[in-house]
């Protein structure tokens, strides 16, 4: 990683790379030969640099393991042409109808949820003068798009109509609710929902549709193999968070600030707004450089949140401000302004994992990793730093 005593900056995210790369491969070796791999980029790669990552996955996977890169929105599209992505681009989240033109233009695959989206897709095709190509999803249980797998008979027929020669049926896909829980029943139910749904589909149209097929998010890339689908499309495994049971990933993120300040206190001497934490005794404090204006959650101080300084945990106290956090140093008397506070990652022989920080405030590592801001740099182990992501 790097070393922070080399990082100029009040704050930062260190990646991983390598621990990146190790986590995909895992993900293509547990989903077989056989099948190739979509990784999802979207939310700027989970809050760590589109551009670096697709370094990353380029440079693990072979053009044949890689089918596709994932977003969830046009313009995330649109981005990674102007990063100079030629490969296929597949926006997996409906796009709005006033987004349909940008994305033809910029050659994006779309994930379609009904016959509307079709027509729609179908005249940007006829304007565009080329063919252009879409995934069907098919809605086995998740319940927020895709076409209803009970009814693939009726609305299979009328998708291959509309998309006459004018576009490129390339496959349909599911999304499990439940993948990463302890009970895979229902992933397992799902997974036969949309066998059941590709089954209903009339002979005439069922060639297309079966092109590729894929369901698997990275719990189930990991725990059932990818299902023995065409394609996996991993996430959150990629970027070190857990994929549920059996399913734990190297860490990839560290979040590190800077000690801005170190002051002694007396007893009975308060912190921060509406002044929560009193010093039961004479303490020392330190005041980081980072808050959640920076995306520290702001729910972690009085869920019992913690730092690692010099290897040892910390507690933090009072309310994390905007811009500053406090933390108790009086156990760390080496502590110093300038040294390195860890929020999440390793120092020495302890580590706080994203997973940790994300169940101390209620949430998911999702939310804790898209939700660092854009005053933090992003640092890589190769050394190279980019700017304050957007």
């Amino acid at each position: 990683m790097s070393d922070p005593s080399t990082v100029v900056s009040r704050a930062w995210v260190e990646v991983d790379g390598a621990a990146l790369r190790r986590n995909l491969r895992r993900v293509k070796n547990a989903a077989g030969p056989g099948a190739a791999v979509v990784p999802m980029l979207k939310a700027n790669a989970y809050g760590l640099g589109v551009a670096a990552v697709l370094r990353m996955v380029r440079a693990e996977l072979s053009a044949d393991e890689l089918f596709a890169v994932g977003v969830a929105a046009v313009a995330e599209g649109e981005e990674l042409r102007a990063l100079g992505w030629t490969g296929r681009v597949v926006v997996f989240a409906p796009a709005p109808p006033q987004e349909f033109a940008r994305a033809a233009a910029a050659g994006l695959t779309l994930a379609l949820s009904d016959l509307d989206s079709v027509r729609r897709w179908a005249h940007e095709a006829r304007g565009a003068g080329t063919r252009l190509a879409f995934h069907a999803e098919v809605d086995t249980g998740m319940g927020r798009a895709g076409f209803p797998y009970a009814e693939a008979a009726g609305w299979g027929a009328a998708v291959a109509a509309e998309a006459a020669d004018l576009l490129e049926w390339e496959g349909c896909f599911t999304h499990f609710h439940s993948a990463d829980e302890p009970d895979l029943a229902p992933t397992d139910e799902q997974h036969r929902r949309l066998a059941a749904a590709l089954d209903a589909l009339p002979a005439t149209v069922a060639a297309s549709a079966r092109r590729v097929v894929h369901s698997s998010n990275s719990a189930a890339s990991v725990r059932r193999g990818g299902y023995g689908g065409d394609l996996v499309r991993p996430g959150i495994y990629l970027y070190g968070g857990s994929a549920g049971p059996g399913a734990q990933p190297e860490a990839v993120v560290s979040l590190r600030a800077r000690i801005a300040l170190v002051r002694d206190v007396p007893t009975g001497w308060t912190c921060g707004y509406g002044a929560t934490y009193t010093a039961r005794r004479p303490e020392r404090w330190g005041t980081l450089s980072i808050g959640y204006g920076d995306g520290l959650p702001r729910a972690l101080s009085p869920a019992g949140g913690q730092a690692l300084v010099h290897g040892r945990r910390v507690p933090i106290i009072g309310r994390i401000s905007m811009d500053m956090t406090v933390v108790d140093l009086t156990e760390v008397p080496g502590a110093r302004a300038g040294d390195a506070a860890t929020l999440i990652g390793r120092d020495g022989g302890d580590e706080i994992t994203l997973d940790e920080v994300a169940a101390k405030v209620g949430t998911i590592s999702y939310e804790v990793l898209t939700g660092l801001g854009p005053r933090l740099p992003r640092t890589y182990a190769d050394g190279t730093q980019a700017a304050p992501a957007a």
